[in-house]
């Protein structure tokens, strides 16, 4: 039986508070790292797990589900701490226009794991996982490149 978009969401928000307490402790898994942005409205600190893909020598970050907090939380503030381990740096992060975004929502499907298309099907964000569909999706994907902070 598949699993709803929200029981799914549910299951890696929990995924991702290992992930968190994980990186806390110097502990690096995979592509995660542990992004820190500045709540847009509280002012807090905001702490998620993503994945950071490596590009053509670039780095970004996608977002994997619809209305996701850190994607509002990073376009009202830009600057970013990005941490991965015991390691840190404050970034800029500067967000796609939707034109730039399709080829490399594309292309990184096309060469990814047939698992992370089926994810953004599974999230609503996409229809079918194609690359072709995940590129016409790209008015509803964010896509953020890493940029050293000036």
């Amino acid at each position: 039986m598949a699993q709803t978009a929200e029981q799914f969401r549910r299951n890696v928000e929990k995924f991702n508070k290992v992930i968190i307490r994980l990186q806390k402790m110097g502990i690096a898994l995979g592509p995660h790292h542990l992004i820190t942005t500045t709540g847009r409205r509280t002012g807090q600190p905001r702490i998620t797990a993503i994945g950071v893909i490596p590009i053509a020598g670039r780095r970004y970050i996608f977002q994997a589900y619809p209305k996701a907090a850190w994607v509002a939380n990073v376009r009202a503030a830009q600057t970013v701490t990005l941490s991965r381990g015991r390691r840190s740096s404050v970034v800029k992060l500067v967000e796609l226009p939707v034109e730039e975004r399709r080829p490399i929502l594309h292309d990184h499907i096309e060469n990814s794991h047939p698992r992370v298309a089926k994810l953004l099907v599974t999230t609503g964000l996409v229809e079918d996982p194609t690359p072709q569909a995940v590129a016409e999706a790209a008015d509803r994907i964010a896509v953020f490149r890493i940029d050293a902070h000036p």
